[in-house]
C-alpha cells in the first residue's frame, strides 16, 4: 500500500502537472471504484484543480467550487501520467483527462479495493479523515499520548490510521527496526526512553524515504511505487542478513500482510510466532534463530 513517502512523491509529481489545469473528462471503467453519488462526478468537468492535499494515505484533489475528489489507492492502486489523450487500456480503472495530459489509475490483482469519492467542501472532506496523528505536526508528548491511548502491539498501533497518519505495513517494519523495538511490544509497556526512540525513528525513517522519492519525482512521474525496496533494512527481506548484525531476518505472515524483524536487534534473540502457528506447534516452536537453524538441518 502506498504510504506517507509514496503519497508525498505522488503529490509532488501531480503538483506540476494538474494544479491550475481543468479536468475535461473522467472515464471510470470499474463499477467498484466510485463510492459516492452526490455531488456527481460530472460536477468536476471543466473545473480547475486549485489544491492538492494528503489525508492519511489518501490523495485529495481540490477543485473550483469547493469540490474535492478523494482517491484512496489501498494496497495495489497505482497512478500513471501520460502526455496527451492516450486510449484507456484494459487495466485502467479510471482515466482523468486534463488539458495537458491524462492521469490513469490501475490496480493489480482481482480484488478491487481502491476507491474514489467526490465530496462538497471542507466538511465533506473531514468526514473521510480517519484522524490519525500527523507525525511532522506533533511533538514527543503528543506522540506519546496517542501511542499509549490504548494497549496494542507496536506494529498494530503504528499502522492504525486512526492513531497515526500515513504509516502502513512496510514503513512500520522499518521504523521498528531502527527503533530496536519488537513489533509485538505493547504500547503501554514502553518506558519513556523507548517511546522517544520510537518517535525519532518514525520521523527519521519517513523523512529519509520521502527525500529519496521526492528527488526522483523531480525528474519524472513515480512509476515504480512498491512496498518492497532493495534498500530497505527488514521489510521484504526474509532470510536475508540483518544490515546491522547479520542475523537472518524473520517474518510473521497473516492475511495479506507480513511483519519482518531482526530477532537479535529487536526481540532479544527470540523468534516471534503468530497465534495460530504457536497453538499448532506449541512446545515444538523454536525459540531462537539458532534453534530454528538446527531444526532445518535435522
Amino acid at each position: 500500500m502506498p504510504e506517507y513517502p509514496d503519497i508525498v512523491a505522488y503529490l509532488k509529481a501531480l503538483e506540476t502537472r494538474v494544479v491550475n489545469q481543468k479536468l475535461l473528462q473522467l472515464r471510470i471503467t470499474s463499477p467498484f471504484l466510485l463510492r459516492s453519488a452526490v455531488p456527481p462526478v460530472s460536477s468536476l468537468f471543466g473545473k480547475r484543480v486549485i489544491e492538492l492535499r494528503r489525508m492519511g494515505k489518501r490523495i485529495c484533489f481540490g477543485f473550483e467550487g469547493e469540490l474535492w475528489l478523494v482517491l484512496h489507492l489501498m494496497i495495489a492502486g497505482r497512478l500513471h501520467w501520460r502526455e496527451g489523450k492516450p486510449k484507456t487500456s484494459k487495466i485502467d480503472l479510471a482515466a482523468f483527462e486534463f488539458e495537458n495530459g491524462t492521469l490513469t489509475l490501475t490496480e493489480a490483482g482481482s480484488r478491487k479495493r481502491a476507491s474514489l469519492r467526490v465530496v462538497q467542501g471542507e466538511a465533506g472532506l473531514q468526514e473521510l479523515d480517519p484522524g490519525g496523528l500527523e507525525i511532522f505536526e506533533s511533538d514527543l508528548a503528543q506522540f506519546s499520548k496517542v501511542l499509549r491511548s490504548s494497549n496494542h502491539t507496536l506494529k498494530r498501533a503504528l499502522s492504525d490510521p486512526h492513531l497515526f497518519s500515513g504509516i502502513g505495513n512496510a514503513y512500520s517494519d522499518e521504523i521498528l527496526f531502527y527503533a530496536r523495538l519488537s513489533p509485538f511490544a505493547l504500547t503501554q509497556k514502553l518506558d519513556d526512553e523507548e517511546v522517544a526512540r520510537l518517535f525519532e525513528a518514525t520521523r527519521s525513517t519517513l523523512t529519509d524515504w520521502s527525500d529519496r522519492f521526492l528527488a526522483a519525482a523531480s525528474d519524472s512521474f513515480p512509476e515504480k511505487v512498491t512496498a518492497f525496496r532493495p534498500e530497505m533494512a527488514v521489510h521484504g527481506k526474509y532470510k536475508e542478513p540483518c544490515p546491522r548484525c547479520g542475523t537472518r531476518i524473520q517474518r510473521i505472515r497473516y492475511a495479506s500482510n507480513e511483519t519482518n524483524y531482526c530477532p537479535t536487534c529487536q526481540t532479544g534473540g527470540r523468534l516471534l510466532a503468530d497465534r495460530s502457528l504457536s497453538l499448532l506447534l506449541k512446545k515444538d516452536w523454536p525459540r531462537t534463530p539458532e534453534e530454528l537453524e538446527e531444526r532445518k538441518k535435522s
